[in-house]
C-alpha cells in the first residue's frame, strides 16, 4: 500500500479544517463584524426607535447596523429567515397569524414591550372640556367624560355641510377601524344627531383636526398614538366600559382593543449577540416620549437621526439603565 505525500496530507488536512471551521458556530469576533439589520418599516415612529437603539448599537457596541425599508408581512417573515434581526414595534395583533407561526417556530423571539399605552379611540380637544386660559377659551363640555356623553353636545362639533347635525371623524375611507368606528356610533345612538365623515387620508384626517384646534374650535373623531399630533396637540381620550373581546365582536359599546408594541429579533441575532439582546430585553420607552420625539421631528424639522439624538440628550435618565456604564460613557461621547 503506498503512502501519501505529505504535500498531499496537507492538502487534505486544510480542506478537513476549512470544512470544520465553516461549520463551527460564529466567535464573538465574526458577530461583532456582522450587522444588526433592523426593519424600517414605513410610520415615523418606528424608523425613530430604529436609529435610538441603531446609536446604542454602533457607538456602545461598536457593531454596525443597516435600516432595511419593508412592509410588516415582508419584514416577519424577514427576520423569521434571518434576513433581518429587529423589529422595534411590532404591533402583533394587527399580525397575530405571522407572529404566533414565528414563535411556535422559534424563529421570532419576543423581547417585550417598546411602550405599553398604545392606544386608539375617540377624542376630543382638551379646551373643550377645561377651557385654556392662555388661549381665552371657555369649556364648551364641562361634563363631556365618554362617548355616549356626546349625544348632550352635538351644537359644539356642528357638520358644516349640515349645521343641525353634529359631526364625527370615523377614520380613513378603506380602513377595517373605520368600519368599526362607524358601528360603535350607530350602535350609541349617536347618528341621531352626528353626521359620520372618513376623509381620503391620514393626512386630511390629521389636517381636520389641527384646523380645528388653531381655531379654537369643536372636533371629534378617531385617532391613535403614538403620533406626532398627540405630541403637538393637548386632546383628551373619551372614555368607554373596559374592552371586553365579546362586547367588541357583537356591539363595539367598550374601549378599542389595545396593541401590544413588542420588540421581535431574529434566532440569528439571539445567537450571535447576546450583549445586544440583553440592552433590547430593558429597552422600553412610553407613548408619551414617542410622541414628544415625533412632535421634535415635525416642529424643528429635524431628520430621524436628529430626533434619535435629541432623545438620547433628553431621556439620558431612562436609555442609561438599558446598557452598562461603560457602554453609556461611550453613547455619551459619541453624543457630545
Amino acid at each position: 500500500m503506498s503512502k501519501a505525500k505529505p504535500h498531499t496530507m496537507l492538502w487534505i488536512a486544510g480542506i478537513f479544517f476549512a470544512t470544520m471551521l465553516s461549520i463551527l458556530p460564529i466567535n464573538s469576533a465574526q458577530a461583532a463584524d456582522k450587522p444588526v439589520i433592523f426593519a424600517d418599516l414605513n410610520w415615523d415612529s418606528i424608523q425613530i426607535h430604529n436609529r435610538i437603539a441603531g446609536f446604542i448599537i454602533e457607538h456602545g457596541y461598536g457593531t454596525g447596523v443597516e435600516y432595511t425599508p419593508a412592509g410588516t408581512a415582508i419584514a416577519y417573515e424577514a427576520i423569521m429567515r434571518n434576513d433581518m434581526d429587529v423589529d422595534m414595534e411590532s404591533w402583533t395583533s394587527s399580525s397575530q397569524e405571522l407572529y404566533d407561526k414565528g414563535i411556535k417556530a422559534g424563529t421570532l423571539f419576543d423581547l417585550g414591550a417598546n411602550f405599553k399605552d398604545a392606544r386608539q379611540g375617540l377624542m376630543v380637544p382638551t379646551y373643550m372640556i377645561k377651557g385654556d386660559p392662555k388661549r381665552g377659551i371657555k369649556p364648551t363640555c364641562p361634563e363631556l367624560k365618554t362617548v355616549a356623553d356626546l349625544a348632550k353636545y352635538p351644537e359644539f362639533f356642528k357638520d358644516p355641510e349640515d349645521p343641525s347635525m353634529g359631526l364625527i371623524y370615523t377614520g380613513v375611507t378603506g380602513w377595517t377601524m373605520t368600519e368599526k368606528t362607524e358601528q360603535k356610533i350607530k350602535n350609541y345612538g349617536l347618528d341621531d344627531s352626528f353626521n359620520m365623515l372618513a376623509p381620503g387620508s391620514d393626512a386630511a384626517l390629521a389636517g381636520s383636526m389641527v384646523a380645528a384646534y388653531k381655531r379654537g374650535k369643536g372636533w371629534v373623531g378617531y385617532y391613535w398614538g403614538p403620533t406626532w399630533i398627540m405630541g403637538m396637540l393637548d386632546m383628551t381620550f373619551l372614555e368607554e366600559a373596559p374592552f371586553d373581546l365579546k362586547v367588541w365582536e357583537d356591539t363595539k359599546l367598550c374601549e378599542y382593543p389595545n396593541s401590544d408594541v413588542n420588540i421581535l429579533v431574529s434566532k440569528s441575532l439571539m445567537e450571535r449577540a447576546p450583549e445586544i439582546i440583553g440592552m433590547f430585553k430593558k429597552y422600553e420607552t412610553t407613548m408619551d416620549m414617542t410622541n414628544k420625539c415625533l412632535a421634535h421631528m415635525k416642529n424643528e424639522k429635524a431628520d430621524l437621526d436628529e430626533t434619535a439624538q435629541w432623545f438620547l440628550k433628553n431621556y439620558e435618565d431612562v436609555w442609561t439603565k438599558w446598557v452598562p456604564a461603560e457602554k453609556a460613557a461611550k453613547i455619551k461621547a459619541a453624543l457630545n
